[in-house]
């Protein structure tokens, strides 16, 4: 009962933040320059996710960094605790990732689920039996294990909640996407976004090719308006979720000048 609360007030949390974004925060055209902070992690949370970039070819509910977001809010230690909060609040979740030592996704629990019940369609499973180890997963394993990543014990434990757990339903779960077998240690499992692959191929591309770029150029550095509008060629994602990802882990910093924010590659 008591969890039942608590992802109950923290879903009212979003909807009355959500109210704060209708007034039109949340347009995908205002610049970067003039919504690149904010005071509040859920509020910069909402922003990115209605500013997430529209990808050809793959169905995928929006995700923010945790990088992005300690570009957005300056207080990088109330970001933490404020994701554990949501975390505990069941709003979201997080996903370690897989292109880089200290690399995390986001994504609202309403958005994952989504992306969850894409993969199981797209399994094609016509024996109905075999489909409800996702029941399973969703109740006894989402609802429970708030981690980056479970064991292999304590996964069956979870869901064996259901009925009897065989090889074949812990095959099923990763086949969709939805678990990923940690390479140091067989028996632990990551958590993963399915179908996620290819956008974080383009994601490692697209940061290698901004810092080209930018590399190139004289004094290693350009206004931002402008350098937001360019196309970038590797990645699906926009130069806009490249530039708060690179601003948030430090590759990049914003100096304020007259004629506005200037991007500069920073010093090893």
């Amino acid at each position: 009962m008591a969890a039942e609360s608590s992802r109950s007030f923290g879903k009212k949390r979003v909807r009355d933040e959500e109210s704060i974004l209708d007034k039109g925060d949340a347009d995908r055209t205002l610049g970067l320059e003039n919504n690149l902070t904010f005071s509040d992690t859920l509020i910069a949370l909402q922003m990115m996710r209605a500013q997430f970039p529209n990808i050809e070819k793959v169905a995928m509910q929006p995700f923010i960094l945790r990088s992005q977001l300690y570009s957005s809010v300056k207080d990088r230690t109330q970001v933490d605790r404020d994701l554990e909060s949501l975390k505990k609040e069941k709003v979201l979740r997080l996903f370690k990732l897989n292109t880089g030592q200290d690399d995390h996704a986001i994504m609202f629990l309403d958005d994952y689920l989504k992306q969850v019940a894409i993969a199981v369609k797209r399994l094609e499973i016509k024996n109905q039996q075999d489909l409800e180890v996702f029941e399973w997963f969703k109740k006894y394993v989402i609802e429970t294990k708030l981690d980056v990543s479970i064991d292999h014990q304590e996964l069956c434990a979870l869901l064996s909640c259901g009925a009897e757990v065989k090889d074949k339903h812990v095959t099923f779960l990763i086949s969709a996407g939805l678990l990923n077998r940690q390479l140091i240690d067989p028996n632990m499992y990551w958590f993963t976004i399915p179908n996620i692959g290819s956008i974080l191929k383009g994601l490692s591309q697209g940061r290698k090719e901004l810092l080209s770029f930018l590399n190139r150029r004289k004094f290693k550095e350009m206004l931002l308006a402008p350098l937001e509008k360019k196309q970038l060629r590797f990645s699906p994602l926009d130069m806009r979720f490249h530039l708060r990802d690179l601003i948030g882990s430090g590759h990049l910093k914003t100096v304020r000048t007259p004629t506005g924010l200037l991007v500069r590659v920073s010093k090893d």
